[in-house]
């Protein structure tokens, strides 16, 4: 990413306006002051780290048996992970796939589409990624940028954006009955954490290819993603895909109780429910009332 231009952007922030400058080595003080607790954030300090190592160990070793349980069973299983740029949707697929056998367990990110692809059935691309028996496939975005990230950014139509919104819960509902577990995650963020995220990407030698040009560019569309999101949720949460709401500014917090929900979603070999634990109500919730 290019650091000899200055990246300065003027923002409306809890009805304030504010400048932040992505270039800027220094954190303002305003976005430090502010990023947990932004979005309405539920707890004031993040989960303490030797507590969130030794509760994901249990759910990782839970997550083995779950992955016996669907090789022994053909049972497949498909996960997505959508939310704002910086959410934590890498993080949060790490967690849960870093002790699984990669041969059966695959993350799915794709780049922008070919040429090929873009005269393809909108879904074709995806749905070339699904599981065979016994596999679980976990989704780095998916369908859902023609939900939000492309009308906002004006990478599709009005009419494939309608078209995408009447089809998706006929599509999802197939690929339920066809007995495949499925589920779908968004990760949601304030304002200010996900400039704290932005900035920290920016000045961290090891994080900087996470910051696109395109992310820099939306940042001045908070309230356009805001409100494709909440039509998201509205129409294409349902009884056969629901969408599960992490409130994700501790991604730590996030990331527990997104393994929670697919473990005790599913009734699998040896299963440790007092290992699992109870889902926290005020990270985890399902569909737009969750949000509000």
């Amino acid at each position: 990413m290019s650091t000899g231009e200055s990246r300065t952007v003027d923002l409306t922030i809890g009805g304030k306006k504010r400048r932040f400058d992505i270039d800027d080595p220094t954190l303002p003080g305003w976005i430090d002051e502010r990023a947990l607790s932004s979005g309405d954030y539920p707890y004031d300090d993040k989960l303490n780290r030797d507590k969130y190592e030794k509760q994901l160990e249990k759910l990782q070793i839970e997550l083995v048996k779950m992955q016996f349980w669907m090789q022994a069973t053909g049972k497949r299983m498909v996960a997505l992970f959508e939310g704002r740029d910086a959410a934590g949707k890498g993080g949060t697929i790490f967690s849960i796939r870093t002790y699984l056998n990669p041969r059966s367990a695959r993350v799915v990110a794709l780049t922008k589409p070919t040429e090929t692809e873009a005269g393809q059935w909108y879904y074709q691309r995806y749905a070339t990624h699904f599981p065979s028996k016994g596999e679980i496939v976990l989704y780095d975005r998916s369908w859902y940028n023609r939900a939000v990230v492309e009308p906002v950014m004006g990478f599709c139509t009005p009419a494939q954006y309608d078209s995408f919104m009447r089809a998706t819960p006929r599509f999802e509902k197939l690929l339920v009955e066809d007995g495949v577990h499925f589920f779908k995650f968004w990760l949601d963020i304030g304002q200010e954490m996900q400039l704290k995220r932005f900035h920290d990407r920016r000045h961290d030698p090891l994080k900087i290819w996470k910051l696109s040009p395109m992310d820099v560019a939306a940042l001045t569309k908070w309230d356009q993603y805001t409100e494709k999101r909440n039509k998201m949720l509205e129409e294409t949460h349902t009884k056969d895909a629901p969408w599960a709401i992490l409130r994700a500014n501790d991604k730590r917090r996030s990331r527990l109780n997104a393994i929670r929900h697919i473990l005790l979603s599913l009734d699998y070999e040896g299963k440790d429910k007092d290992a699992i634990g109870e889902i926290d109500d005020k990270i985890l919730g399902f569909g737009p009332k969750f949000l509000k």
